[in-house]
């Protein structure tokens, strides 16, 4: 089986890195709002995280297509499976002591909620 990019939904990626980018500027803002930024790496982080938007919507977007999802409710639990998938990474990399707790916390709520969400837009927009 192989995916043509032609039917991927451009506009759902689209919509989709937009997405990423306006809720992660809202729970990072929120989360870690008062906090001062220490190491900073000027904007070369907003630019990554602006790639890895729409990098990781045209992922989502590839997996939805691949699995054949045709509806919102199979995109929302093909995105709760990514973010779960995700979360388990972020775990074991915690029990090895290379995140904090609280890091890993706010990873695992980051991550979970942004795929479920890219799930339930590629999903609907399929």
């Amino acid at each position: 089986m192989f995916l043509e990019i032609n039917e991927l939904n451009g506009i759902a990626i689209l919509f989709g890195g937009l997405l990423y980018m306006l809720y992660g500027g809202m729970y990072y803002s929120i989360l870690l709002g008062k906090k001062k930024e220490a190491g900073s790496q000027g904007p070369f982080k907003y630019m990554f995280s602006v790639v890895t938007a729409f990098i990781s919507s045209f992922l989502v977007s590839i997996l939805i297509n691949a699995a054949g999802v045709e509806n919102f409710i199979e995109g929302t639990v093909t995105g709760l499976m990514i973010g779960l998938l995700i979360s388990l990474v972020y775990i074991k990399n915690s029990l090895f002591g290379l995140l904090t707790k609280k890091s890993c916390i706010i990873a695992i709520g980051d991550h979970f909620v942004i795929f479920t969400l890219l799930g339930m837009l590629h999903g609907f927009m399929n």
